[in-house]
């Protein structure tokens, strides 16, 4: 059966503020319980002003959670205030506002405003107001907004400010034109293809071996490189007591009802019974499916018969099935000793063909053959309970003053150290775990150690000892890594020269084919990629003229590049028409928003700004 595809083609995003975007962002008060944004208190009521409209506190903090939350979706961890401000997010808050309450401003003093008809076909039309048939519910609407603590009056003056402001900013945006010189150009640009040698050197195409160096030829070159690749970065000297449950779990008690109530639980991951990977092509009826048949029995291919139907293997591919899984068709597929073709035959689709590809033996792992794996994961279970039974302990000693010498005493915790180098993305042992490499990073001298649970069900406290500067590696140490960058300094200079050598014969007259095996690729785009080459391959060709050679020199990849042929873009044609298009409403939205932002520049500059930074700090202050 055909499978059914939609394509639907997004518009691009508007950077301009959109038509109800505050309307919706009022409604996440909902979702802002334990962020603090509902105990500004009567104190903080505004955070400044833009001409004679306000800029209201709750607004400001409102668009400061939705930034934070947006970004703490992005990097997949959430954000505290310290973050947040370290990324801007509070003056892409503020930003939005002023220029939000600068329209306000000028719709106001120019009377621009919409009409209550205009309000309740918005208000209706909003889904988080739709009740169970789909359309507006005056409950859910009175729900809604009390669960948001807005009354009906304020949330609809939000829309209707909402849409006064959209009014505004259409009159400035909307109508301009991209200039068909400008997008000329830039189609010009993007649409030209060129043609590519390249003939990539390696060890093996030098003319000679690399000589071994001497003694004094590597101590030279330590050296000289000291500074650059044989010193320590600087380091934290980290103390830190640790329980983890891999360091505690052999000590845990076993229980082998225990264990065997676990191996009985996941049976079915230890008696897996036989399987078959099968694709099923399914017809419409059974004439259709006898027919396919008989094309089959004909010499045609299962693979034809799927691009018949308009599918690829990927959409009749059911993957490793049992025979219940193939329902009445089971036995008949299960009945073939090796790969074929069974049908048609039923399924919950209509008749169908099966190809069987493998088969995949039963696995059959006795209690006898699991019981030690599980009891492994039934001490480290029990070791994450016995390490959560002490957190509370841990804290209590470590709020008491405790030192950490005294979690090892006490708690039996493991005491040790360690050079931290700040800023590392992985790490071995207690610096593997990133929950330790944050608070490594974070801790300063003085600071009070904190029990911190790690993603294990670990805990860890620490300490800052001291911070080591960058000190030079001993040449005793460095040795063996000397010699190794010693040896790839040597091989990329003879690299280097081997490639001038190349390209000298080449422009002489020699076929680049002579030095080795040349990868050519008849046009490429701007935006193209080659496999196993570095970005600066296509930045060069687009630099050279044609017929010219390179040579590609970078970090561990040197070659001889020459342009074959330069494309220009097509003229004429669908995808001429397309692109152009496209790059079209590109510069005209460019140009729409660099025309928005200027006039609400100019709007803020006429009406002036004031800002209450206190009051903005007590804002931020309430984001924990």
């Amino acid at each position: 059966m055909a499978k059914d595809t939609e394509n639907a083609q997004k518009k691009p995003q508007s950077p301009l503020i959109k038509a109800g975007a505050w309307v919706l962002m009022g409604l996440l008060v909902a979702g802002l319980g334990g962020f603090g944004v509902s105990n500004l208190g009567g104190s903080v009521t505004t955070i400044g002003r833009v001409g004679d409209q306000t800029i209201d506190a709750q607004d400001y903090a409102q668009a400061l959670q939705a930034e934070v939350n947006a970004l703490s979706q992005q990097v997949g961890q959430t954000l505290t205030t310290q973050q947040a401000i370290a990324f801007g997010l509070d003056k892409q808050a503020l930003q939005g506002l002023v220029t939000r309450t600068a329209l306000d401003n000028e719709a106001a003093r120019i009377g621009i405003s919409v009409g209550d008809q205009k309000v309740a076909a918005e208000v209706t039309a909003t889904p988080a107001f739709a009740g169970t048939a789909g359309s507006f519910d005056r409950e859910a609407y009175r729900f809604a907004l009390d669960r948001a603590n807005l009354t009906e009056a304020d949330f609809e003056d939000t829309v209707r400010r909402d849409l006064s402001r959209a009014l505004l900013q259409g009159a400035v945006s909307d109508g301009f034109a991209a200039p068909v010189a400008l997008t000329d150009t830039l189609y010009t640009y993007i649409g030209e293809r060129r043609g590519l040698s390249l003939l990539r050197l390696t060890e093996a195409d030098l003319p000679s071996p690399l000589p071994e160096p001497s003694a004094e030829a590597l101590q030279a070159f330590y050296t000289a490189k000291t500074d650059a690749m044989f010193t320590r970065p600087e380091a934290r000297r980290i103390t830190y007591a640790a329980l983890l449950p891999d360091t505690i779990a052999k000590d845990q008690p076993l229980d082998e009802a225990a264990i065997q109530a676990l191996y009985d639980a996941r049976l079915s991951e230890f008696m897996v019974p036989e399987k078959r990977l099968v694709e099923r092509l399914v017809y419409p009826d059974d004439a259709a499916a006898a027919a396919a048949r008989a094309k089959l029995d004909a010499g045609a291919s299962f693979d034809d018969l799927v691009r018949d139907r308009g599918l690829t293997l990927a959409d009749v591919d059911l993957g490793d099935v049992t025979k219940a899984d193939l329902g009445a068709a089971g036995d008949a597929v299960f009945a073939q000793a090796g790969p074929g073709v069974a049908g048609p035959l039923p399924s919950d689709l209509g008749p169908a063909l099966y190809r069987m590809n493998a088969v995949l033996a039963a696995q059959e792992t006795t209690y006898a053959q699991a019981r030690d794996t599980l009891a492994l994961e039934a001490q480290s279970e029990a070791a994450r309970d016995f390490i959560a039974g002490k957190l509370e302990s841990i804290d209590d000693l470590l709020a008491g003053g405790a030192a950490l010498a005294d979690l090892q005493a006490e708690m039996g915790m493991t005491l040790a150290s360690i050079d931290y180098v700040p800023g590392t993305q992985t790490g071995e042992g207690i610096a593997a775990y990133p929950a330790f490499r944050a608070a490594a990073d974070a801790v300063a001298q003085g600071d009070f150690p904190q029990a911190i649970v790690l993603d294990d069900g670990g805990i860890v406290a620490l300490q800052l000892d001291a911070v080591l500067p960058p000190a030079p590696i001993p040449y005793a140490d460095a040795a063996e890594d000397v010699a190794a960058k010693h040896r790839a300094d040597a091989l990329a200079r003879a690299l280097s020269a081997r490639a001038a050598e190349v390209k000298a014969a080449v422009e002489g007259g020699a076929a680049l084919g002579a030095y080795g095996i040349v990868q050519t690729t008849p046009q490429i785009a701007r935006d193209g990629t080659l496999p196993d080459a570095p970005p600066e391959v296509i930045t060069s060709l687009f630099q050279m003229a044609a017929g010219e050679i390179r040579v590609i020199d970078t970090d561990g990849f040197t070659a001889v590049l020459r342009a074959d042929s330069i494309t220009p873009a097509a003229t004429e044609g669908a995808a001429a028409l397309a692109l152009k298009g496209a790059l079209g409403a590109q510069v005209e939205q460019a140009l729409a928003a660099d025309a928005f932002t200027a006039f609400t520049n100019a709007l803020t500059a006429e009406a002036g700004i004031t800002l209450d930074q206190t009051a903005i700090s007590a804002v931020n202050a309430q984001f924990q």
